[in-house]
């Protein structure tokens, strides 16, 4: 089996089996657990997660917040349909975006979305989007959150009715393109009786942009680049995750973004408190220093989640995890169900 390939990390998805919409309740979503010092699988729902916690361990979770990143506007000389797509902020008024249709916008290109906000491309970036210089009348986050959409992604046809849906119930801080999905399956009552159970919630920070969902297109994934994605992690967060290590009680990861922040923070073993950019790219036969469990949904077929997780739990486990969800019928993807590793 060659695990550089990008087709090793496929599976047969029938399209029934992709969620198109959030449970009524978010912790009544199915929950499959992977015990790997046993290789069992055992089938829960997500409100029993309380019960393989244990008094003790740190769940780790990301705190982004999705903004309503996805703006439809004009070409002003043509009056062309545009479509931006902002991935990342560079300053008060540029940013990276994906723009459809690309190949016509060029440097220069006006575009109007409203009276209050247009915009100029002033350049193009090394994975084929734009850099766009935002003009407008105002506050620009209140702009945005009137006139932007919230990026569900292009496997899900039908829209939600609560916006709230695309984010966790303890989401913070602006500035995802994506949601961090696997805290979807979080309530805050849920969250209590976690803390009430003597579990330590630890907050660390990742804006999930292009680098966690762009697809791969290499064959061999080591000529996959990842692109960078901002992350943090505070003194605090980096003291209290290096003592619960010290005293060997296990760190859980709330999805591949807080698994990916973590590990990007890790020195010498130890997490380090520290912000920037990571382009960390997880993959077989990768060793994880900081992470011992992990809580994550289903993901596309050959995409660099399922290539974390393959490293997390071993690719021939990740198979037969993913073969038997197929099997059981689990809901996959942003509104899917989900699994605890460990």
């Amino acid at each position: 089996m060659d695990l550089t390939k990008t087709s090793t990390y496929d599976y047969y998805l029938p399209d029934e089996l992709i969620a198109q919409k959030p449970l009524e309740k978010r912790d009544s979503s199915r929950l499959l657990i992977f015990d790997k010092s046993k290789n069992k699988i055992t089938h829960k729902h997500f409100f029993d997660i309380i019960d393989y916690l244990h008094h003790g361990d740190v769940l780790v979770i990301n705190n982004t917040k999705v903004i309503p990143c996805r703006l439809l506007g004009i070409k002003t000389t043509t009056k062309i349909a545009v479509e931006v797509f902002l991935l990342k902020r560079i300053d008060l008024t540029h940013w990276e975006a994906l723009v459809k249709p690309g190949r016509r916008l060029k440097e220069g290109t006006e575009i109007f979305f409203d009276n209050l906000l247009s915009a100029v491309v002033k350049g193009t970036t090394d994975f084929g989007g734009r850099i766009i210089e935002f003009k407008f009348n105002g506050v620009f986050e209140e702009i945005l959150d009137k006139l932007g959409q919230i990026p569900l992604p292009p496997y899900i046809k039908e829209k939600i009715q609560d916006k709230n849906r695309y984010q966790t119930v303890y989401a913070k801080f602006d500035g995802s393109s994506a949601a961090p999905t696997a805290g979807f399956h979080f309530t805050n009552e849920l969250l209590q009786k976690i803390k009430d159970k003597g579990i330590e919630i630890v907050e660390v920070l990742l804006h999930i942009g292009l680098g966690t969902f762009r697809p791969v297109k290499s064959d061999n994934i080591l000529e996959h680049q990842m692109h960078t994605e901002y992350y943090e992690v505070s003194n605090s967060a980096a003291d209290k995750i290096n003592k619960a290590k010290a005293e060997g009680r296990r760190i859980i990861a709330v999805g591949t973004t807080s698994v990916r922040t973590l590990e990007s923070s890790c020195k010498d073993n130890k997490l380090v408190a520290q912000k920037g950019f990571t382009n960390i790219f997880i993959y077989p036969p990768y060793k994880f220093k900081i992470v011992d469990g992990l809580i994550t949904n289903f993901h596309l077929p050959k995409s660099t989640l399922i290539m974390l997780v393959s490293a997390f739990a071993g690719y021939e486990n990740t198979m037969q995890i993913y073969n038997t969800a197929v099997k059981e019928k689990y809901r996959f993807f942003s509104f899917g169900d989900s699994m605890f590793i460990y």
